[in-house]
């Protein structure tokens, strides 16, 4: 499969010690070599790919599996972080992702830890997590509008990195996801609110002394990412003037993700050959052989999706890496094609086995 990534996005867009916000030109698209209509292109593309490997983590936790995956994306009004839901999120199955959206605190959660309302949306086990903003809340809006005293909110960048190494230890992969739009964009795209009679429902009266804090948000932003991009959870900062270009960048950085943590249909809790003759004992003779006509043609067609997306991912996750891990990756798919071929000869043996014995007593 071609792209126009000419340099890694996680790497392109992360948010190093030397990362310079307010150096960023936000009409950018690092990484990116291509046009929209090639991003758009390779969003349909890594699209299929990623509905496949989220239904198999989906399928891993309902197996007993604990693994999971937590998208933060932070970003001021207009940035577009609606966007990622419908446009990225709505690429894979619905029931495999839990999307949260984090507003002001309410009187139950000011009570409490302010990561107590986060642990009670975290994603379970097999599912994508969204967090349409964050507890970074907390070390952006909390400071900028002095809502809590400096020392409080100065506190939570460790608190932040501890809970979040806590997570990735837990087997929740984490991917920070920063949108920022420029100001003279994002004074564009609140206008187009105000004109527009379909979108004023999304402009509030709190947008404009918000604007007014640019400033003071843009030196908040730039101390989480400096200090809280670490090895486990790194930052990656999307300049967002483009709409389509956030979502490109964490469609292919969630699909690298994916891909990289191997995952594989659980392998059934039951005896297949003796399920399948249980149930062929229910079928009709006629449809035990209209089944066992099509079982080649079926599984084949399912068996090649799977080494497909097998593949794919093995080539996104090795990438450049050394000749070693190409050959790994190859002798697996080899294994993978045999096993396939093995398990297929075997169900196809079994049914026609179980219909000539049918045949054979309906013949008596």
């Amino acid at each position: 499969m071609k792209d126009d990534w000419a340099a890694d996005p996680r790497i392109a867009l992360r948010a190093t010690p030397d990362f310079d916000l307010a150096a960023m030109d936000r009409g950018s698209t690092p990484g990116w070599a291509g046009k929209k209509k090639s991003a758009e292109r390779l969003m349909a593309e890594r699209g299929e790919l990623l509905a496949e490997l989220q239904e198999r983590m989906y399928a891993e936790g309902r197996s007993g599996g604990r693994r999971a995956v937590l998208c933060v994306v932070q970003g001021l009004d207009t940035a577009g972080k609606g966007g990622v839901a419908r446009h990225v999120m709505g690429m894979v199955d619905p029931q495999g992702v839990a999307l949260r959206s984090f507003g002001p605190p309410s009187a139950e959660e000011r009570s409490h830890h302010f990561l107590w309302r986060i642990h009670q949306a975290l994603p379970p086990y097999g599912k994508i997590g969204l967090f349409d903003r964050s507890h970074y809340e907390d070390v952006l809006v909390a400071r900028v509008d002095k809502l809590v005293p400096d020392e409080v909110w100065r506190a939570r960048y460790d608190e932040i990195n501890a809970f979040e190494k806590g997570l990735v230890d837990a087997g929740i992969v984490v991917l920070k996801f920063a949108m920022m739009v420029s100001y003279e964009e994002q004074g564009r795209r609140l206008m187009e609110r105000l004109d527009r009679p379909d979108k004023r429902w999304k402009y509030s009266m709190s947008d404009l002394p918000t604007r007014s804090k640019w400033d003071a948000y843009q030196e908040a932003y730039a101390d989480v990412f400096r200090l809280t991009s670490t090895e486990y959870a790194p930052w990656h900062v999307l300049p967002a003037d483009k709409k389509w270009y956030p979502r490109l960048a964490i469609t292919e950085i969630l699909t690298r993700a994916m891909s990289g943590m191997g995952l594989r249909w659980p392998e059934p809790g039951y005896d297949v050959a003796e399920q399948r003759a249980g149930l062929a004992a229910t079928m009709s003779t006629e449809s035990l052989q209209a089944s066992l006509d099509d079982t080649t043609e079926l599984v084949d067609k399912a068996n090649t999706t799977s080494l497909l997306v097998r593949e794919e991912a093995a080539r996104m996750s090795y990438g450049d890496t050394s000749e070693a891990a190409h050959a790994e990756a190859k002798n697996d798919l080899a294994a993978a094609r045999r096993w396939f071929a093995a398990d297929l000869a075997l169900t196809v043996d079994q049914k026609r086995f179980l219909l000539d014995e049918r045949q054979g007593a309906d013949g008596g």
